[in-house]
């Protein structure tokens, strides 16, 4: 008797779910952030967030005159203030896919000219600059090549103190005269879906007051049908007879007010451009002395109201001027500077070896818990992408600078930015400083651990 083989398909193979987030609740200190933001104003353009119509973002030449006084907050710049800027646009529709123009526009009121120094400024777009590829979760990034998204790789250069090639290295306006600072397209023609988006900061110092506004407009068209950037005239007719860009982001809660709160986005004057720390024991102490073996000690980052972590810090900066639909406060404090000082100290006998980390923790406002809430599998959610500089002395004495492209899930305890050996009795000092990128979820936590042996 003769036997065949019995050919069988493949068993289809389910696939397995993904194993549910558990809790994990590390034992931790948390204390306030020492320092404080500078009074450097911020030009804050977030909302609208996704782009639907021409139209003023954000303006604050004064009203007197316009065709829409209400557009116009009337805020005179000067000195060092920055310019951001993040904004994403969606096709009109399947058969209108004509980019859109981000401008950003400035003006001297003056009877004198005045000199604007572009400090360091980077602009790009989603799709080509900076796609959100897939990244692990700490990636070195030495030279800036390393980013997912145009707010970290625009945030990445300006760390660097770079400047972009579409900016001059300075603009002179004339006695009432205007000035680009930025006339760039959002581009959907070739996407599928057709959805971009564009981030953009410039660190800015004028010898003068003036003006500033940021500005939606649809490419124009020449006989060829070719699309063409706007003119500083169709910038400057927008600005004297436009309205506020539409559709409305939806409106914050109003402080105070009981519930969950929806912070919205922000369109104003935000003071705060940077945060400097000099993390010690005590106020105007002369170290930080680390924390006993197998314990750690955690600092906010971008704290905020309902996320304060249990320290009753908020470090948002405030806004001097905003519309009435939008963000209270400059929430998350997008391209906000942190400029973090650890002048460590090691007061044991023994050699001590401490891991210096930047984390996600799940947001609370106080801790449930004693500790801080993780995830152990981490959820699918990013909460932060960005570059991180280090910088430290290492076992040798020399000088080391250390750049870090991070993604942190939701909950994520993230791998050491750096970990150092400290003698007994010695010292050692740090440093930690990265620009707050823009599409991040606060808050975060510098943290501090000594390891076990």
């Amino acid at each position: 008797m003769l036997f065949f083989p019995l050919l069988l398909t493949p068993p289809v193979l389910a696939q397995a779910p993904a194993p549910t987030p558990q809790e994990i609740v590390v034992p931790r200190e948390v204390r306030p952030l020492p320092g404080q933001l500078d009074d450097t104003l911020q030009f804050n353009s977030n909302s609208p967030e996704l782009v639907g119509s021409e139209g003023i973002l954000l303006s604050t030449f004064p009203p007197a005159g316009k065709q829409h006084p209400a557009a116009h907050l009337n805020v005179p710049l000067a000195g060092r203030f920055d310019v951001f800027a993040h904004h994403v646009f969606r096709a009109v529709s399947p058969d209108n896919l004509t980019s859109l123009y981000l401008g950003i526009v400035l003006h001297n009121p003056g009877s004198q000219p005045v000199t604007i120094q572009v400090m360091s400024a980077a602009s790009y777009l989603s799709q080509p600059d900076a796609p959100f590829i897939t990244l692990p979760g700490w990636v070195e990034n030495p030279d800036g090549g390393v980013f997912a998204g145009p707010g970290s790789r625009a945030m990445s250069d300006v760390l660097r103190g770079r400047r972009g090639e579409v900016f001059p290295d300075r603009l002179v306006i004339p006695p009432g005269g205007y000035q680009l600072l930025l006339n760039a397209p959002i581009p959907v023609a070739t996407l599928d879906p057709p959805l971009n988006g564009r981030s953009t900061l410039a660190r800015l110092r004028s010898d003068g007051p003036v003006y500033a506004a940021s500005l939606a407009l649809f490419a124009r068209r020449d006989a060829d049908g070719n699309e063409q950037a706007p003119t500083l005239e169709d910038w400057l007719t927008l600005l004297e007879t436009g309205d506020l860009a539409v559709p409305r982001d939806r409106p914050p809660t109003p402080p105070g007010e009981p519930g969950a709160v929806i912070y919205g986005r922000v369109a104003g004057v935000a003071q705060g451009s940077r945060w400097t720390a000099r993390i010690t024991d005590e106020p105007s102490g002369p170290h930080l002395s680390i924390p006993p073996a197998g314990t750690g000690v955690s600092y906010p980052l971008s704290s905020l109201v309902a996320g304060r972590l249990g320290t009753g810090q908020i470090q948002t900066a405030p806004l001097i001027v905003r519309y009435d639909d939008t963000a209270y406060a400059a929430h998350g404090n997008y391209a906000v500077e942190y400029d973090l000082a650890l002048p460590l100290h090691n007061p044991t006998d023994q050699l001590q070896r401490v891991a210096i980390a930047l984390q996600t923790p799940i947001k609370e406002d106080t801790l449930s818990q004693n500790g801080l809430r993780f995830f152990d599998p981490l959820p699918t959610q990013t909460f932060f992408r960005g570059t991180v500089r280090v910088r430290f002395f290492d076992s040798r004495g020399l000088n080391r600078t250390r750049y870090v492209h991070l993604v942190h899930r939701r909950g994520d305890r993230s791998a050491p930015l750096a970990v150092l050996d400290l003698p007994p009795g010695g010292r050692r000092f740090v440093q930690v400083t990265f620009l707050y990128p823009p599409d991040a979820t606060p808050p975060q936590v510098l943290t501090l651990q000594t390891l076990r042996d």
